[in-house]
């Protein structure tokens, strides 16, 4: 089994580094119309498992009101540096404490030109210049605006003070003029956010292979087989190892999910075409996880024409569809292999069977059907492994991929050390019966 390992003296940081305690982020909010898009950004960081604070400026209470960022935060909105019970015991400061990152969005030419030049005449202002955290703007304005020089000075000046700076993107302005000057959506924006930054990610400068949504098996040229798999849990898992620092493939049937931000995509619609496309893929891959739920069987022989209805019952052949992660798994040169088991019945039992049949190094297993997990935004898992098992309680899909990769990582460089963690029932051969 190939493993490219870090240098012993770096593993223990990165392993020791990952946590699922919740990120916690302080979103400004500044007055520019695109604040009508920071509730939705408030709504994607938690969904990735952030804690958000918003402050708001007062020029950003002309377009958004603090009573909608509370509702979707579930925090009191922070807005004045002069509250008295805010800053009884100093709250700017415990919030500049509090916070792992400040997130600027929007981020207005005249809040820019004050956080370079070091005004503190608001609470946000103040909070930016009193944090250790770091700080992310995603920058908003007028297309003229943002290309003034002088607002472009301000930008270099605060990339060179370690300042992440995301977009802006180009089109069409709320002023009716098109050019550069928007704002990224949320979803970018936050994906952007929770990608590794300035320290090395658990998985950085790995290869990560990923299998997302369903597969389609043809029994005509209009009708197919196929289940109902959304592709939700495999994209938030290439998303989450991208985040980790991982180069990712994801492999993907037929859904209707975007591609996450620096994730190459490779679009299959049946079982035959996605082993074609991991095999083609996974050769210098470092782990491989297979999450697309891939079609067990295919028709025998498709037909060349749509099937007429002429009798009351219809007859289909079915042979069994190619079974990637097992093919995989016989290859010469295997990378780290992680199956999951979506099970209506006997979870445990038919996932462990899986890991040992298989040959896996690990399996995330759930129960499916009647509700639960298939086209749903949450889920909840049970990884199990040779000697150990963990299990991640139900939250978002988002939440839960970072939690997974997390500790897929953790197992990848810890492989060919001694474990002793929440052991299995021990894996023989009646499992696998």
């Amino acid at each position: 089994m190939r493993q490219r390992r870090l240098p012993g003296s770096q593993v223990a940081p990165i392993i020791e580094s990952m946590s699922s305690q919740p990120r916690k982020i302080l979103l400004g909010v500044t007055g520019g119309i695109a604040a009508y898009k920071s509730p939705d950004l408030v709504r994607r960081l938690i969904d990735r498992g952030a804690e958000v604070q918003v402050v708001m400026s007062r020029g950003a209470q002309q377009f958004v009101t603090a009573l909608t960022f509370q509702a979707v935060s579930g925090k009191p909105v922070r807005d004045d540096l002069w509250d008295e019970a805010g800053e009884a015991a100093m709250g700017h400061i415990e919030l500049a404490r509090w916070a792992d990152e400040i997130l600027i969005a929007p981020a207005t030419a005249d809040f820019i030109a004050k956080l370079t030049h070091g005004f503190a005449e608001d609470l946000l202002t103040t909070l930016c210049l009193a944090t250790s955290a770091p700080i992310t703007i995603a920058p908003a304005m007028n297309r003229q605006m943002w290309a003034n020089p002088a607002t472009q000075a301000n930008v270099r000046t605060l990339k060179e003070r370690g300042v992440r700076v995301l977009g802006p993107a180009s089109g069409e302005q709320a002023c009716g003029e098109v050019g550069v000057g928007r704002m990224l959506e949320p979803t970018e924006i936050a994906a952007e956010v929770f990608t590794t930054r300035g320290a090395v990610g658990p998985l950085q400068g790995l290869k990560v292979v990923v299998t997302a949504g369903p597969t389609r098996e043809k029994i005509d040229p209009v009708r197919f087989i196929s289940n109902r798999s959304s592709g939700k849990m495999g994209y938030a898992v290439a998303e989450a190892a991208r985040e980790a620092g991982a180069h990712v493939v994801l492999v993907s049937g037929p859904v209707q999910i975007p591609t996450p931000l620096g994730v190459e995509r490779v679009d299959v619609e049946s079982a035959e075409q996605m082993l074609s496309a991991v095999q083609s893929n996974v050769a210098g891959a470092d782990i491989f996880i297979a999450a697309a739920a891939v079609s067990d069987y295919r028709c025998r022989e498709v037909a060349c024409e749509k099937i007429k209805k002429t009798s009351d019952t219809l007859n289909l052949a079915l042979a069994r569809a190619p079974d990637v992660l097992a093919t995989v798994s016989r290859n010469e040169s295997r990378p780290f292999l992680v199956g999951f088991a979506a099970e209506t019945e006997h979870v445990e039992r038919n996932a462990l069977t899986k890991l040992i049949n298989k040959k896996l190094d690990m399996i995330a297993a759930n129960k499916v059907g009647d509700g639960l997990a298939f086209d749903k935004d949450d889920n909840a898992l049970t990884v199990y492994w040779q000697d150990g098992k963990r299990e991640l309680s139900l939250t978002s899909k988002a939440a839960l991929a970072r939690q997974l990769v997390e500790l897929i990582a953790e197992r990848y460089h810890a492989r060919g050390e001694p474990q002793n963690h929440n052991p299995t029932p021990a894996l023989t051969a009646a499992h696998a019966r």
